[in-house]
């Protein structure tokens, strides 16, 4: 609840800077001459790029059963499901979080975590990572899992893509209406936006969705070894999620959806915009720890 509070906080702080700056540097005034009224634009962003991302929140444990094909594990039906189900559990009184779902999904090695509440998340393992490790390097995954559902990374997570994709819209749009104005200085008889408008807000869409997209990576980065370090304190020592991480880095491990990569226990390619850090520096950092 903490950070559902934070996180409509954190809607209202950014669009009253973004209003603020734009007063002080007169950008009001030049959207106001230009046809384009600021607080119009303000709740404009606010609603594609927060309320995007908290519908995406909202519907993302759903589309994740969907999308990776997640059997929940509603009563076990042999002793390996037992186990799971009884892990998790004793993972999530560890962590002070209510029973999360736990599921199993077709695939090679891979786990994620998702749900916009702590106390009532998605935990889900593919058959290849309980196929290709043992009991405690499973289990070491499983506390990883648990860890981003304690810390509330879900929330993080949208928090920060919410606040990029605000931006993006605004500034995307009071750049096009600056450039549209350049190119149509005097032409007096047509009032609305004219296509220099909408060009360089699509190309500033895609432009400053991208630089948005490196700085959400680099954040979901840093978050991974924070549950790294949460899974070693669940499980009362490091070596078995240096285990965990050492065979995954042996392991051709699976891309998830989208929609759940970035809490997965194994990242995709691509420093600037993967969504996790390379294992080598993972189990570096919990050695060093």
């Amino acid at each position: 609840m903490k950070r559902i509070i934070l996180f409509v906080l954190t809607n209202l702080a950014v669009v009253l800077v973004l209003g603020m700056v734009a007063s002080l540097l007169g950008v009001n005034r030049f959207l106001t001459s230009n046809g384009l009224n600021l607080g119009a634009l303000l709740g404009y962003a606010l609603i594609m790029g927060f309320g995007g991302a908290i519908i995406s929140l909202l519907i993302s444990k759903p589309v994740a059963k969907w999308s990776s094909g997640v059997q929940v594990i509603a009563q076990p039906s042999n002793a390996d499901e037992k186990w799971l189900v009884d892990t998790v559990q004793k993972l999530a009184d560890k962590a002070g979080i209510g029973m999360p779902e736990v599921g199993i999904f077709e695939g090679d090695p891979n786990a994620f975590a998702t749900g916009a509440f702590k106390n009532s998340a998605l935990v889900a393992v593919s058959t290849g990572l309980l196929q290709n490790m043992n009991h405690e390097e499973i289990e070491a995954v499983l506390a990883h899992e648990v860890a981003h559902i304690a810390n509330g990374d879900m929330v993080t997570m949208t928090l920060i893509q919410g606040v990029m994709n605000t931006f993006v819209v605004f500034l995307s749009r009071v750049i096009g209406y600056a450039v549209d104005s350049f190119l149509r200085k005097n032409d007096e008889e047509n009032t609305g936006p004219g296509m220099g408008y909408w060009i360089t807000t699509i190309v500033l869409d895609i432009l400053l969705g991208f630089a948005a997209a490196i700085v959400v990576a680099w954040f979901s980065r840093h978050r991974e070894f924070r549950a790294d370090a949460g899974a070693a304190e669940l499980m009362g020592r490091k070596q078995p999620m240096v285990n965990a991480l050492a065979r995954l880095g042996g392991l051709s491990t699976a891309e998830l959806p989208k929609s759940v990569a970035a809490m997965g226990i194994a990242g995709g390619i691509g420093q600037l915009f993967s969504t996790h850090p390379p294992i080598e520096e993972r189990i570096a950092a919990l050695q060093n720890s």
